[in-house]
């Protein structure tokens, strides 16, 4: 936080209008002089302030000594301070974001009501600069400055174990501010091995639990892992079978399938590089290698088009060459951090044009250059 001092506000911009309480409100009551360099002003009690319980200051440029009563950072941490003999304010410290906005970390403890304070004077402060949205982190030990802040117009954004956070849109404009991550990220382990038997588990808990059904192992990217990575995981986690990926075979899209979250659900080939299965015992029923004709008369498949398609997907490339989608690292201007592009290198390594392009069927997107059937 940067400190600043009714009721004389050193800015290098012409005025500013600083949301005051009650009790500061109070302290200024009547008419004070403020001196700036050799001259002099008079600041009143705005009583029909257009700014609810709000006050105007008057910026004082200072020719030859402005650097001792205050300072401007480019981005919008503001350092500024006040003359006088009144209660302190204080501007909440902030970075300035890419999209003309700031973000605010809390990480020093701090009264309810001195926050509020702060945070009148802080936003009042960014609409004189042009800003647009405030992102206001809380790590979870603030809390107790939640409330105040969505009394004063911030809304929740989204929110991690740790912390939460808010957002403000200061401009009488549309909120262009980006809206939380809309989908989770799962993938699908096919993994045969030479005897055309599929990995498969049985699980203790969801939607499959007590059903008898064979499925194919799944589970849930976690942050910050690729998917490649996480399919391998998923795999070893449940079996305890060491794999290597190969591509992603299709993808699949739904909607509202995790509190109103849409998926997307990657359908993943692995080789088996180990056989002897350990089943993950706080999850996993039970796990074994099934013939894939057996694993595709189940019933359960024939009710359930994802699982049909998965198995003729797998077989396709096992049989026809199908063509998927494999991992090639890649850099960016924007990030030292590397990443991956999935693409089909086989196919656009050929010099000519394939005769079909890849189509979508429904949300479950494939490389149709192989005819895949639906069983």
């Amino acid at each position: 936080m940067l400190r600043l001092r009714a009721p004389m506000l050193c800015f290098d911009v012409n005025s500013i209008w600083i949301p005051a309480s009650g009790s500061l409100l109070s302290s200024f009551f009547g008419t004070h002089r403020i001196r700036a360099g050799s001259r002099s002003q008079s600041l009143r009690s705005p009583s029909r302030s257009p700014v609810s319980n709000g006050f105007r200051l008057r910026a004082a440029h200072h020719v030859n000594d402005r650097s001792s009563l205050y300072s401007v950072s480019p981005s919008s941490v503001v350092k500024a301070s006040l003359k006088g003999q009144a209660e302190t304010v204080e501007l909440l410290s902030a970075e300035d974001d890419d999209h003309g906005g700031v973000i605010i970390e809390m990480k020093v403890p701090v009264d309810a009501g001195a926050f509020v304070s702060s945070l009148r004077a802080s936003l009042e402060n960014w609409r004189q600069q042009g800003k647009r949205g405030v992102w206001l982190k809380l790590p979870i030990e603030f809390a107790n400055l939640v409330q105040p802040a969505v009394e004063e117009g911030f809304t929740y954004h989204h929110a991690e174990p740790n912390y939460l956070m808010l957002v403000y849109w200061i401009p009488a404009t549309k909120n262009t501010l980006p809206v939380n991550a809309t989908h989770r990220v799962g993938v699908g382990a096919f993994v045969m091995n030479d005897r055309r038997e599929v990995l498969a588990v049985q699980e203790k808990s969801g939607k499959f639990r007590g059903s008898g059904v064979w499925k194919f192992p799944t589970g849930v990217v976690d942050q910050g892992e690729d998917l490649f990575v996480g399919a391998v995981r998923e795999v070893k986690e449940e079996t305890g079978i060491d794999t290597e990926f190969i591509e992603i075979l299709a993808f699949r899209q739904s909607h509202k399938s995790f509190f109103e979250k849409s998926d997307l659900f990657f359908i993943c080939l692995l080789r088996p590089l180990t056989f002897d299965i350990r089943k993950q015992e706080s999850e996993i029923a039970a796990a074994k290698w099934v013939p894939i004709e057996e694993f595709a008369a189940q019933p359960f498949v024939h009710k359930h088009e994802l699982l049909k398609y998965i198995i003729d997907v797998g077989l396709a490339k096992i049989d026809k060459d199908y063509a998927g989608f494999s991992p090639v690292q890649i850099s960016s201007f924007f990030s030292d951090r590397k990443s991956y592009i999935y693409l089909n290198s086989k196919e656009m390594n050929q010099s000519s044009r394939p005769e079909t392009w890849p189509e979508c069927y429904g949300r479950l997107y494939l490389n149709k250059t192989v005819p895949v059937t639906s069983g």
